[in-house]
C-alpha cells in the first residue's frame, strides 16, 4: 500500500520538481516501486522525465481530473501511466489550468484527486506528488489526497517567510478535510553552505522548528549538476552520480524510509 506524499512550497524556484524527480529515483535505486504525479500546469516534472511536447501526450492528470469532475470513465492505468527507467509517472499539460477553475465551483472538488490515486496505492510503495508553487484548488485536492507533505524551501528571507503560511493552510486541510495528513518535515533546497545567509536562516529554521517539526538531515546543496541534468532529461544517478546533491537525494530517500520504521 503506497504512502502518498506531497511536495509543497508556497514559493517557486525553490527545486521542488527537482526534488521530486530526483526523490523519485533515488527511492528506486533502494528498490521501491515508485509513481510521481505531475500536478503542475508547467509540467515542469513531466519535462524532466523526457517528455519533450506535453501538448501531444494524449491522457495526462489533467484529462484524469477532467474525467473525474464530468464523471466520465476513466482511462485504465496501463493508458496514462508512462515509465522511464524504473520510475513510473502520470504526465501533466495545460489541461491542468482547466481544471483549476473548474475546481472553484465544483461540489466536494476537494477529493477529486484522491479518488484518482486511491486505486493506485497497491500497485507503489510511494506515490509522489510535485505541486504547483501556491495554495489554490490544486494543491489542496493534492494535499488532500496526501499521507505526508514535505515542504520545500530555500534558506532565503522569502522562502522562509512563506513557510508559516504554508505549515498554517496545512493544519486547515488537516483539520477539515484530511485527518490524516502529516508532515514528513521540510527540506532545505539549494543551500549555499558557505554563504552565512544559507547558515543564519538554516540555525534560525531548526531553532524555530526544534521539537514540532523534522528538519531533513538532508540539505540538497546548490550545484551546476542539477540544472545540467534537468536540461538532459536525467536524474542524477545517471547525470552524475558521485555529486554532492545526487548524495543527498539518496540520503533523504534513506531518512524517508527510515522514518517508516
Amino acid at each position: 500500500m503506497a504512502k502518498i506524499i506531497v511536495l509543497g512550497a508556497m514559493k517557486g524556484g525553490v527545486g521542488k520538481s527537482v526534488s521530486t524527480f530526483n526523490l523519485a529515483y533515488s527511492l528506486a535505486e533502494l528498490g521501491k516501486k515508485v509513481l510521481a504525479v505531475d500536478f503542475d500546469s508547467q509540467a515542469n516534472l513531466t519535462t524532466c522525465m523526457g517528455v519533450e511536447d506535453v501538448a501531444e501526450v494524449p491522457a495526462t492528470i489533467g484529462h484524469l481530473m477532467m474525467n473525474q469532475i464530468e464523471e466520465e470513465e476513466q482511462p485504465e492505468p496501463e493508458e496514462y501511466i508512462m515509465s522511464r527507467k524504473g520510475v513510473d509517472f502520470i504526465p501533466s499539460s495545460m489541461v491542468l489550468s482547466a481544471v483549476d477553475a473548474k475546481l472553484r465551483i465544483e461540489m466536494g472538488a476537494e477529493r477529486i484527486l484522491a479518488g484518482i490515486l486511491e486505486p493506485l496505492r497497491d500497485r507503489y510503495d510511494y506515490i509522489l506528488i510535485d505541486t504547483c508553487p501556491s495554495l489554490g484548488a490544486l494543491t489542496i485536492n493534492a494535499l488532500a489526497a496526501a499521507d505526508e507533505v514535505i515542504i520545500a524551501a530555500n534558506p532565503q528571507l522569502l522562502a522562509m517567510m512563506g513557510l508559516q503560511d504554508f505549515l498554517k493552510s496545512v493544519r486547515k486541510i488537516k483539520n477539515r478535510i484530511n485527518p490524516k495528513l502529516e508532515v514528513a518535515g521540510i527540506l532545505l533546497t539549494m543551500c549555499e553552505a558557505r554563504t552565512n545567509l544559507c547558515k543564519v536562516i538554516t540555525e534560525q529554521v531548526s531553532e524555530t522548528f526544534a521539537g514540532q517539526l523534522r528538519i531533513f538531515d538532508s540539505k540538497i546543496p546548490n550545484t551546476v549538476k542539477v540544472g545540467e541534468s534537468v536540461y538532459y532529461s536525467e536524474p542524477l544517478l545517471e547525470y552524475a552520480p558521485g555529486c554532492k546533491a545526487c548524495k543527498a537525494y539518496q540520503n533523504l530517500a534513506k531518512e524517508l524510509i527510515e522514518n517508516e520504521g
